[in-house]
């Protein structure tokens, strides 16, 4: 099985830079929330912002990364013309989106809700436009099998910016969003340059005939990523437009916000996970055993993140001091958004069967179908149940596009999923997660994690005897072997 080697090894590295690098970022959650009051509204107020940014980003890079991949594998292209022609794309597309924002930014400000502060869609329209063109040079080095640079600017731009947040914050006194977005701008603008000895060394030629064949494959991608990136964002964005309490919508968005970050250990591993199996899908769709591959993929990922699920729940009592205090009221929906980015997790290792015979307009219909649940669940129940709805949205949503794209491909292109062995995963994390819920509150909480740590050490011995022998560990493995 070398390719799954490869995928773990690739998964360990990208997930250094995704992983590791959004821990070190969890330190700026403590700081944001201890350091701007949930009274002024200011972590709502980033929390919306971020969700217009991520949504915009798509838009630009047009489904593009992906697209890369797919002809860039092709045998009869040359990889440089397909970046080049991906890259002209993507740059021409933010370069529009540049003018208009600078030409209109009066009115657009108003209707965002921002007329007093126009300076913070400035900055973020700029940072998600040198986004937008990193994005392509990113994707190229993971087609180039270069985890390690990859790996490198990510933590870069991380720890520069948790450097410079507490010198602002800590050192300086400045505790105003406008800080989190001015920081965000540097950081950005400092990291794009690392990109630009790169872009002189590649063989620059654009293909008209490639443009309109990529363009026919990526805007299918693009309704998909329009869709997904709602399906993740859409509550940030609906929540002040529909809740009830105007002057007090930014305060819940805000608690909100800070407790979804606690659950972002499942994004995390997705993307981790994708940076590293989505080149090598495309890589492996000749071979014989491909069926194989992605079903023993798709196993071990649910397996893994159900893992992450029980440590994270069960070590709640240690994690919620992430958080300050006074934004932990709404700690109640950190199981709710796992839960839910485990199925986008899922739905995920399901699209390529629509990606590898470049029918993505299936993918384009089931998130589609997805984000259309998701906004009636919001806007039908925020208003009453604030942002235990937005949790539950987002379960909604992506649970729809992961049974209809599941549904979908078992008919259109099969490939044998281990079924019954995931259905036993999924039970005992049920369970296990039900007896967690039944340890008191009132217990100290040492032992309170003694009590969850030995429920996730049931759920490991599960993993041993089922699908990792411990005969199959290096070093402990040879031990085993001998008896």
């Amino acid at each position: 099985m070398p390719n799954l080697k490869s995928l773990a090894k690739d998964t360990a590295i990208y997930g250094l830079s995704s992983i590791v690098g959004r821990f070190l970022n969890y330190l700026l959650v403590p700081l944001y929330t201890h350091y701007m009051p949930k009274e002024s509204g200011d972590y709502g107020i980033s929390t919306n912002v971020y969700a217009y940014t991520a949504l915009i980003l798509v838009l630009l890079t047009f489904g593009m990364e992906t697209t890369l991949f797919r002809f860039a594998n092709d045998e009869k292209a040359k990889p440089d013309t397909v970046f080049s022609t991906a890259m002209t794309v993507v740059a021409s597309l933010t370069a529009l989106f540049l003018l208009l924002v600078f030409g209109f930014i009066s009115p657009i400000s108003g209707a965002l809700g921002y007329s007093d502060h126009p300076d913070y869609l400035t900055m973020m329209a700029v940072v998600v436009a040198l986004d937008a063109l990193q994005a392509i040079p990113f994707s190229y080095l993971r087609f180039q099998k270069r985890p390690i640079r990859f790996a490198s600017l990510k933590m870069l731009f991380i720890l520069l910016n948790i450097g410079l947040n507490v010198f602002y914050f800590v050192w300086l006194g400045k505790t105003s969003v406008f800080y989190v977005f001015f920081i965000n701008l540097l950081c950005t603008g400092f990291i794009t340059l690392f990109f630009v000895p790169d872009l002189f060394r590649v063989r620059w030629h654009f293909d008209g005939s490639l443009l309109r064949s990529m363009l026919s494959y990526s805007w299918p991608i693009l309704i998909l990523g329009i869709a997904g990136i709602l399906n993740q964002v859409a509550d940030k964005i609906l929540f002040p437009l529909v809740y009830p309490d105007e002057a007090g919508a930014n305060v819940q968005l805000g608690v909100y916000g800070s407790c979804v970050k606690i659950a972002m250990i499942m994004a995390m591993i997705t993307q981790a996970f994708r940076y590293a199996y989505e080149p090598i899908v495309f890589a492996k769709s000749k071979d014989a055993d491909k069926t194989e591959y992605y079903a023993s993929a798709m196993k071990y990922f649910l397996i893994f993140t159900l893992l992450a699920f029980l440590c994270v729940v069960g070590w709640m009592p240690v994690l919620q001091f992430i958080i300050g205090e006074d934004y932990r009221e709404g700690l109640g929906v950190v199981p709710i958004v796992m839960a839910a980015e485990i199925m986008m997790g899922v739905y995920f290792n399901l699209s390529f069967w629509y990606k590898l015979i470049d029918k993505t307009i299936y993918g384009a219909w089931f998130s589609l179908a997805g984000c259309l649940v998701l906004f009636a669940v919001n806007i039908l129940f925020i208003p009453r149940y604030g942002y235990w709805a937005c949790a539950w949205g987002g379960v909604a949503g992506y649970g729809t596009a992961m049974l209809l794209s599941y549904v979908v491909g078992q008919r259109k292109n099969p490939i044998p999923y281990p079924m019954k062995d995931i259905a036993v995963y999924v039970v005992a994390t049920a369970a296990l997660y039900g007896l967690m819920l039944l340890v008191p509150d009132t217990w100290p909480r040492l032992l309170q994690l003694a009590a969850n740590t030995l429920l996730i050490v049931a759920f490991l011995a599960l993993i041993v005897r089922r699908d990792l022998p411990l005969s199959s560990l290096p070093v402990i493995g040879k031990k085993f072997k001998k008896q």
